[in-house]
Formats: C-alpha cells, structure tokens, sequence
C-alpha cells in the first residue's frame, strides 16, 4: 500500500501535473493541501477518470484540503474537532488496512475502524509567518489543538497516518541554511518543540526510519534558482504511528514534479507499507 503528500500550490493551476502524477505512481492515497478552491469547483469527474474518488475541504484563495484514494474515505472529519477554526487545514478519514477494498461505497458500518482500519489524516499546518506575530501564536494554539485532538484518536485508531505540509523542519539536517535560517519561521525552537511533541505521542519521522541521501528537502523558494542549486527545506512529512511502523518499508521525497514548468514549490512525499 502507498500513501503520498503534496501540497499542490493551487490545483487549478497543477492538476494535470497531479493526474499525470498519479497516473506514473498509482498510490492508494494522496493528501493535497492548499487546493486554493471551494468545494463546488473541485474536479471530481476529472479524478473519477482517473480511477479515484475524493474528498474535499476546500477554501478560496488559500488553504484547502483533500484526499484522493482509490477507495473511497469514509468516517471523514474536517478540521480539529474542538478546536474553532476557519481555515481549512485539515481532513481526515478511513481506508481498509489489509482487506478488500470497499468498492463504491458511502456505508461507514462496512470498514471495521479497529486494528486492521487505517486512519488518515491530511494537514496542512499554518505558517505562522515570523517569531512573534499574531499568525505565529495562532500556529502556536493551532499545534496545541492537534496535539491534544491527536492523543484521544491514537485510542481510536491505532493505525494512523498524519501527513501534510508542517511548515517545520525537524532540526538543521533540514534546513538548506542551518545558521542563516536560525530562529526564523519553520525552524524556530517552539516550533520544533511541538513536532517533537506530537511524535511523544507514538509518532514517527517515516522519512528518518531509512538511509537518505543528505540535504533531502521537499520546499525550494521560486526566487534564486533555489530548486537548481537545492536551497531548500523538509517541511512535508509523514508521521506513522507506533502500530504502522513495522509495515513501513519505504519513505521518499519525489523531486521529479519539481522540474515540470510551473510547477509547485514542493515536491510529493511518498511511504510505503507492507500490508498484510
């Protein structure tokens, strides 16, 4: 089974590059974050063609979630539970894990949401735009309210995936410019203390549970030829739960879509597990 993040930077900009995507590499889910449209402009019918069903929570200009998957996603929420927000940054739902897949289905009673269901969530984290801001408090009180929101569906749903664009970086192996960026937005101490806090939870970095080649960045800026001389930062994850870690035999960062003209600023992060 695959699963796979991007943060797609408008799909009505890039959505042939994510047909033809998907279409090279037939995942089983793909989380995309900033659609930059409303749900009635979501093309449905175009995934559909493509062999996928989707959902969607989508929001004009920025923001905007979605999972496309080859099942359709069932028991799906929207947003943390609990916590009061606008923004659309987050959608969630359930896959079979080692079953028959559940074809053309919108019955939730028909996937059983114990051990052998998959839990998924999408996200796309605020970006906080600098230390001290009202936006980073906002991402400060938005990373408390996953966290704590997080903790009760490890209960639930000990086969969990989160991934989405985080807007952090891990440590300085992550970042192009350890020094230059010290202290700024995506890799400010409390920023790290709060990933750091959701992997406590029984999380792990699918992408450091292997072998990768140094400075594997998933973001590059557009300005300053940044993507051609890899100036760039690991924002993207994919954090397993402590149930999936066994079955995770692959992380990658797929730099190819980065090369298309026009394309997103990130790259998809793909994982890999070994389902029964």
């Amino acid at each position: 089974m695959k699963l796979a993040t991007w943060n797609v930077n408008s799909l009505t900009v890039r959505l042939p590059q994510v047909l033809d995507w998907l279409q090279a590499n037939p995942v089983d889910v793909l989380a995309l974050q900033e659609l930059k449209l409303t749900d009635d402009k979501f093309p449905h019918e175009a995934f559909a063609q493509a062999g996928y069903t989707a959902q969607c929570f989508g929001q004009k200009t920025y923001n905007g979630v979605a999972l496309i998957s080859r099942t359709p996603a069932l028991d799906v929420v929207k947003n943390i539970p609990g916590f009061d927000d606008d923004m659309a940054r987050v959608i969630s739902g359930s896959f079979p894990l080692g079953e028959t897949p559940v074809e053309n289905s919108t019955n939730e009673s028909t996937l059983p949401l114990s051990n052998k269901g998959l839990r998924v969530i999408g996200a796309y984290f605020p970006n906080g735009q600098e230390p001290g801001s009202d936006k980073f408090e906002y991402k400060m009180a938005w990373l408390d309210g996953l966290r704590a929101w997080l903790r009760q569906e490890l209960l639930t749903h000990p086969n969990l995936v989160l991934m989405g664009d985080f807007n952090i970086t891990f440590d300085d192996a992550d970042v192009w410019d350890p020094e230059g960026m010290r202290d700024q937005i995506h890799c400010t101490d409390e920023e790290r203390y709060h990933l750091q806090a959701l992997v406590a939870l029984g999380l792990s970095d699918a992408h450091r549970l292997f072998p990768q080649p140094a400075k594997s960045y998933s973001w590059w800026d557009y300005r300053d030829m940044a993507f051609r001389r890899n100036r760039g930062l690991r924002i993207d994850h994919i954090l397993v739960s402590r149930a999936l870690k066994p079955l995770v035999s692959a992380c990658q960062i797929d730099k190819t879509p980065r090369k298309n003209e026009r394309p997103s600023d990130h790259a998809p992060v793909v994982l890999s597990l070994d389902t029964p």
